[in-house]
């Protein structure tokens, strides 16, 4: 299991506002202290305070990323996008992909700690760290357990380079660590923003900021002296993949004064498949064909769409001034893989 490495943490009391879920806990993590929190912005959720044993993560050769390591201090996330390809991680831990996904939140408490001893070991050679790569790192939950300050501490006292991509802006929150570190190492920024229509960012990602509030975190962070990509991810078929959609994102990017958008077709893997299936069979019944014909072979919609797409934004980004993301510390992605041969049924 994926999560043998995670232990409970002694019980220190209780934080102020918090008061100790009941049990029963995920068979997982049978020693965790889980804890409630009575603010209107954790109605409904459950976090589960941990002790991991690592948190520097290799990332599987088998994966098509441009990044070879990761640090992930939090599981589940309260962004509660419908499409989040992480969702299936949380099955791992005998909870769902679904709505425990949403509202059961792992917080690793010991995370800046751990980061500082396995950067100071002496087989760490000092390689890129990428985060945000599976699930926000600054979700809602990191304005209460304040996990990234001591990380970002830990990379920039052993100069170590690293990036962040995000949709939270409480970001701007460690702007002054950001440029202590950037000082000394290579620090790299990027935003994901899919589209910019504001009802379909409350149907389909109804915990984040909103597209209107990150382009303003792109600007700040622009006007602070850093080079902003924004992962211009994910597109949806129907939904935000028309020229109109592409032309106001794109603009809307291009006047942020990011330096570069990487467009990204949706992907839906298992977990993720299923819950973003019910989401548009519930809501939007009238794509449901068009998606059980993109999506009948796998988790990646068919290549030639995703060329025609990334073409159209790729055109767009030409003439409001954008040059496409290039690898690096931007977190620009590589093209998907084909995909898969097996069929897959999408509702």
């Amino acid at each position: 299991m994926r999560w043998d490495n995670l232990s409970a943490p002694p019980d220190e009391g209780t934080p102020g506002g918090a008061a100790p879920a009941t049990p029963p806990l995920p068979l997982a993590l049978p020693g965790a202290v889980a804890r409630t929190f009575d603010t209107p912005g954790f109605a409904g959720m459950t976090f589960y305070e941990v002790q991991a044993k690592s948190i520097i993560n290799r990332v599987p050769g088998v994966s098509r990323v441009p990044f070879e390591w990761t640090i992930n201090p939090y599981r589940g996330c309260s962004h509660a996008c419908k499409y989040c390809f992480a969702r299936n991680s949380h099955t791992y831990l005998d909870l769902d992909a679904g709505a425990d996904f949403d509202r059961k939140v792992i917080v690793k408490v010991n995370a800046g700690v751990l980061v500082r001893r396995e950067l100071a070991a002496p087989r760490w050679r000092g390689a890129h760290i990428a985060m945000g790569t599976n699930v926000d790192c600054y979700q809602r939950a990191e304005g209460r357990y304040r996990l990234m300050p001591p990380i970002i501490e830990a990379l920039r006292d052993f100069a170590n380079p690293f990036s962040i991509l995000t949709k939270g802006t409480l970001l701007l929150r460690d702007l002054p660590l950001l440029r202590q570190a950037a000082e000394v190492a290579r620090v790299g920024l990027s935003y994901s923003i899919g589209f910019v229509d504001e009802a379909l960012w409350r149907a389909v990602e109804p915990g984040t900021p909103s597209p209107r509030r990150r382009l303003d975190a792109v600007r700040q962070l622009t006007d602070a002296g850093f080079q902003v990509g924004v992962l211009m991810a994910p597109i949806l078929p129907g939904l935000s993949d028309d020229d109109e959609s592409i032309e106001a994102t794109v603009a809307a990017i291009a006047a942020a004064g990011a330096t570069s958008v990487t467009p990204l077709a949706l992907h839906l893997r298992p977990g993720a498949r299923e819950w973003y299936a019910h989401w548009l069979a519930r809501d939007f019944p009238h794509l449901v064909p068009r998606y059980q014909q993109l999506y009948r072979s796998g988790a990646y919609a068919p290549q030639a769409y995703q060329r025609e797409l990334t073409a159209r934004v790729r055109i767009a980004a030409r003439r409001h001034g954008l040059h496409r993301g290039e690898r690096g510390d931007n977190r620009s992605l590589p093209e998907p893989p084909p995909a898969p041969a097996e069929q897959l049924t999408l509702l």
